[in-house]
């Protein structure tokens, strides 16, 4: 294993047990060892995603193996790589997809998950792109990403992953629609880059996914809330068009007219990013690889912007999550720096 001097110990921020945000509290841990084709990152900041709260709360288990520390992106300096790992030179400024341990100074992720951070970009910034970038694009590419003369309808448009999904649908050419929940959501909606944005609380999107598209529809929706917005989702679709779920935030159930859906050729998929294998088919290190193709172009020429909104210390992670339960954190993504 090649290793920078490293100390034993580091500061975490773990759950104490399932509940509010008051059961995030700071500890020491031993920092851990890269195994073979891992790589040891000294963390500079973690991305806040609504998993991290899931997990919190008890909701949201990690996957068999991986850390029990919220935290599913970071970036930061490779410190340590163990076998076979040879991509990364230590000192290396990166930024990686995670299955969990973002909340603490040092994490263990398997090489094929790590990415150079682009250009232009600061490495506390960096830490604001993966998990969005991986999870937007794995469903935007489903057979293939959409493109010019094509519209997207983007819910959640106010958060992090919502307003990079418009960024990057309005990068590819798409013409953008989005749903948000306040004026504020809808004004940071329109800044990423949406041609048009509704508020969810009043009426329906589909009626106003009709009003924009001249009834036509949209060719992909992408939804975080699931189950009851499932009809209104199916009726926005175009003739043909696809609805990828994302999130089920809003309830994991309902009710769905197959035959209506046949008579117009939907698709539906769902996809869940955190339990993906590390290696082969539809895998992590797939996506990984197909974003750094695809969308760290965009943001090297400054078409895709992905700066975060919120930066707070590692320490305050949990009145971050306060203000997340709250409904008071700045539309936008947040990110705790170490």
């Amino acid at each position: 294993m090649s290793t920078h001097e490293l100390p034993e110990h580091m500061r975490v921020v773990e759950i104490r047990e399932a509940g509010g945000p008051e059961v995030l509290v700071t500890a020491e841990r031993e920092v851990p060892q890269p195994g073979p084709g891992e790589i040891l990152i000294k963390v500079a900041a973690t991305g806040f995603n609504g998993a991290d709260a899931a997990q919190r709360a008890g909701t949201y288990p990690p996957p068999a193996g991986a850390s029990d520390l919220p935290g599913l992106e970071c970036s930061g300096t490779v410190a340590a790589r163990g076998a076979g790992a040879q991509r990364f030179a230590l000192g290396d400024e990166v930024c990686a997809l995670l299955a969990g341990g973002g909340y603490a100074e040092f994490v263990v992720v398997p090489e094929v998950q790590v990415l150079h951070v682009p250009a232009g970009v600061a490495l506390i910034d960096a830490a604001a792109i993966p998990e969005a970038a991986c999870t937007v694009l794995s469903n935007f590419a489903a057979p293939r990403p959409p493109g010019p003369g094509q519209t997207v309808l983007v819910h959640g448009g106010s958060g992090g992953l919502g307003a990079f999904a418009i960024g990057l649908a309005a990068a590819l050419g798409c013409r953008v629609l989005a749903t948000a929940g306040t004026s504020e959501g809808i004004a940071h909606a329109l800044s990423a880059g949406a041609d048009a944005a509704h508020d969810y609380h009043q009426g329906s999107f589909a009626d106003f996914v009709h009003a924009q598209t001249d009834s036509a529809g949209v060719d992909l929706v992408l939804d975080v809330v699931g189950g009851p917005y499932l009809s209104d989702n199916l009726r926005s679709l175009a003739i043909g068009g696809r609805l990828a779920v994302i999130s089920v935030l809003g309830g994991p159930k309902a009710e769905v007219h197959l035959g209506a859906m046949m008579q117009r050729r939907l698709t539906i998929s769902a996809t869940t990013l955190r339990a993906r294998p590390v290696d082969g088919v539809g895998s992590k290190a797939e996506i990984v690889c197909a974003v750094e193709a695809t969308v760290w172009p965009l943001i090297v020429n400054g078409r895709l912007r992905t700066a975060p909104t919120t930066r707070m210390p590692l320490g305050e992670a949990s009145a971050l999550h306060r203000a997340h339960a709250d409904r008071t954190l700045a539309p936008g993504k947040a990110i705790l720096v170490v």
